[in-house]
């Protein structure tokens, strides 16, 4: 089988399992009762179901597209969209905003703090690694998880501060999950994770690059540093968004890209592609079973994919250390 043939497949097969998604949970949703005006499942299906599955959709994507360039950028396949900092940055922001009982711009406040924080954690990374002279790939790691060690530091201490409610509401938020997902918000995400994977998609054969050497890329003509810094920035405003209407899901940037590499190979043109449909329906699905599992009850999504990501992480680490080799 072909690759186009393998990424023709893996498309239908990832939209098919998107659109049976919001049909599917403790109770079935017809055809028949979609076409009828004022029916309750109908209700159910448009004001609830399908805006979640679509907003799972794009998280799903924008993650998964973080994942693979990060991974690209640091040429290992345990990096995350959340290596550099960007989720812990946005949990701070939030819950900051909780801890205060802030209530300005309403239901939108959260998710401008949580965006802001992320923001922040961009700029502290980018700052220090200019201060050593350069966008050096290890110092931008290292000043990533300096980041992160320290933003989730100060969730912890906000958390301790607290009062019990608020505590609750930021260890709820930090699960990760798709209910309080607003629909007006959905149409903001789907221009920022579409332009951001056009870019990544326009910079393919730059990324490809890169993962073979910063000097051969060099040699062939790609800016190394403005690449670089592009891919930073694309991919952390990505899960920054996302992570500020979701709360961070973990795993997702993890498990799609590896799974898409051993189906498809090393090519960023082709897995831009695969790694877009195959992570957002991958987020449906994985929201359709955290509704379905406990039901009536709900497991906050973030739990479900850790629970998936761990042995798949140890997978992945093992078989690298096996083969010898990052990528």
């Amino acid at each position: 089988m072909t690759t186009r043939t393998k990424l023709a497949s893996l498309i239908i097969i990832a939209g098919l399992a998107t659109i049976i998604s919001p049909f599917l949970g403790a109770d079935l949703i017809s055809l028949s009762s979609l076409q009828t005006p004022g029916h309750p499942e109908a209700e159910v299906f448009w004001v609830l179901r399908l805006p979640r599955s679509l907003g799972a959709f794009l998280a799903g994507a924008g993650l998964s597209l973080g994942g693979m360039v990060f991974q690209a950028l640091f040429r290992n396949p345990l990096a995350t969209p959340f290596t550099l900092g960007v989720a812990s940055g946005s949990a701070f922001g939030a819950s900051v905003y909780i801890w205060l009982g802030a209530s300005f711009l309403g239901s939108f406040g959260p998710l401008s703090a949580s965006f802001l924080g992320a923001g922040l954690s961009m700029a502290l990374v980018y700052l220090a690694t200019r201060s050593q002279g350069g966008l050096s790939t290890s110092v931008m790691l290292l000043a990533g998880v300096i980041v992160n060690f320290f933003f989730s530091s100060l969730v912890l201490f906000i958390q301790y501060i607290g009062s019990a409610t608020e505590s609750l509401r930021i260890t709820h938020w930090l699960m990760g999950s798709l209910v309080g997902l607003e629909t007006p918000r959905l149409p903001d995400l789907a221009f920022i994770i579409l332009v951001g994977a056009s870019v990544i998609r326009f910079l393919a054969p730059e990324i490809d690059l890169l993962v073979s050497g910063e000097e051969l890329a060099a040699s062939r003509g790609v800016e190394v540093k403005r690449t670089k810094l592009i891919i930073f920035v694309t991919a952390s405003i990505m899960v920054g968004a996302i992570v500020s209407l979701t709360g961070p899901i973990g795993f997702v940037g993890l498990m799609v890209p590896q799974a898409a590499r051993w189906i498809l190979g090393w090519s960023h043109k082709i897995l831009t592609i695969a790694v877009f449909f195959l992570g957002g329906a991958f987020l449906a699905v994985t929201d359709l079973l955290s509704r379905v599992i406990l039901a009536p009850a709900e497991i906050p999504i973030g739990v479900l994919t850790a629970l998936l990501g761990g042995p798949f992480f140890l997978i992945t680490l093992f078989s690298t250390r096996r083969k010898g080799q990052l990528l």
